[in-house]
């Protein structure tokens, strides 16, 4: 999984069909770049020639010289067992929308099976049949992704509105925003039941506002029909968010910004420099950083979105920062645990697609075979297939 490697999001597929096949695969971090290793199986042979996936076939001998490698103390090196393939769910809207999510484009690149769930279906509770869940580029808080400002007159924003509202009314709700927070409080449940969530975009931050913003009203008249609670942001509660704290709220309609957890609006920083760094953690003792942070790059292509990155200073205690940029004092990739389950939020839209406007057309993967930024996302697929090692003491 090195620059050897000739496809290396399709060759997560491969891991993943062996697992469901009732295979263990080894994932062997920092080996060649996070190398995954299986007992020889001819379908498994195959599979890597038909999708163009690079392979060895390794003697005994050599497997066990790399077992002893990677277990030697003195190197920054570990094996991971995968044991079973994690049952995954992607959160999305059922209708179609001007853009797409980076989520959803690489589990079909990389022939990773998933289902898609929307509001009714977490509502309901269907949540627990699942191992995974990855949220779509959102808005939890009901205000339509503060698209009101550019797009209000757009076709496809009028008929969101119509669709969330009917919907809302369907499941019992009398507006959008208490529907998406019944649905933000479902996913808390689940993670905190022991399930693995990973968000991107507009999904990271949107989640924590909405949790915090439960008993006050952030929605203006043109999304729910009554104005703000002017007092809001005196009654947030942060005790409740997964990652950010002492956040500002932008009440302003016409803005696209959320608060000021996230830098889009503010960063300055010119395209031909914009990359974050992936941190180098121990193999051996922070074990879960490490799966999350497998790349053959280190230096990562940084990429906007309607949540770009994330204000370090607005981050809980005890988050665990994967990937920055320093200079600008961002957080682009960052981790953390609630309750028995764990979390991952990604900044950012399209690792692929600096500055994806609404109506711009998919990215084609096949161009991307070797996509640094699209590798992290995969990583989190395979994370929750890892078997729980015992605590160090």
């Amino acid at each position: 999984m090195d620059d050897e490697q000739k496809d290396h999001l399709k060759s997560y597929g491969i891991a993943f069909l062996a697992l469901k096949n009732g295979e263990e695969v080894d994932w062997l971090l920092n080996y060649h770049g996070g190398s995954f290793m299986m007992k020889y199986d001819q379908k498994i042979e195959e599979e890597c020639k038909i999708r163009g996936v690079s392979y060895q076939v390794l003697a005994d001998a050599k497997v066990n010289e790399i077992v002893t490698e990677v277990s030697d103390p003195s190197v920054n090196m570990d094996l991971v067992k995968l044991e079973k393939a994690p049952k995954m769910a992607v959160y999305s809207p059922k209708n179609k929308l001007p853009w797409d999510d980076a989520v959803t484009l690489v589990l079909k690149y990389a022939e990773i099976p998933y289902d898609v769930v929307y509001d009714e279906e977490v509502v309901r509770g269907d949540l627990p049949k699942y191992d995974w869940l990855h949220l779509h580029h959102e808005d939890f808080t009901g205000q339509y992704s503060k698209f009101y400002g550019a797009f209000r007159f757009a076709q496809w924003y009028t008929d969101d509105v119509k669709g969330q509202e009917a919907l809302a009314h369907k499941l019992g709700f009398k507006k959008v925003s208490q529907m998406k927070l019944a649905v933000a409080k479902n996913i808390r449940d689940f993670c905190a039941g022991g399930g693995f969530l990973f968000a991107m975009c507009s999904g990271t931050d949107t989640f924590d506002i909405a949790l915090a913003s439960a008993n006050t009203d952030i929605c203006e008249r043109m999304f729910d029909g009554d104005a703000a609670d002017p007092d809001a942001q005196s009654k947030l509660d942060f005790t409740q968010t997964f990652a950010f704290q002492n956040f500002t709220l932008d009440m302003n309609p016409m803005s696209h910004q959320f608060s000021n957890i996230d830098v889009t609006t503010t960063r300055q920083v010119e395209r031909t420099r914009d990359f974050f760094t992936l941190f180098d953690f121990s193999a051996k003792w922070d074990v879960v950083p490490s799966m999350l942070t497998q790349d053959h790059d280190k230096v990562i292509k940084g990429f906007m979105g309607l949540t770009t990155a994330y204000n370090k200073n607005m981050l809980k205690p005890g988050v665990t920062i994967m990937g920055e940029m320093k200079t600008a004092n961002e957080a682009r990739y960052i981790h953390g645990e609630f309750g028995k389950g764990q979390w991952t939020f990604y900044g950012g839209h399209d690792p692929e697609d600096y500055q994806h406007a609404v109506g711009d057309p998919p990215t084609d993967l096949k161009l991307h075979p070797n996509s640094a930024g699209y590798r992290l996302i995969l990583n989190n697929v395979l994370f929750p297939a890892a078997k729980k090692k015992k605590q160090k003491t």
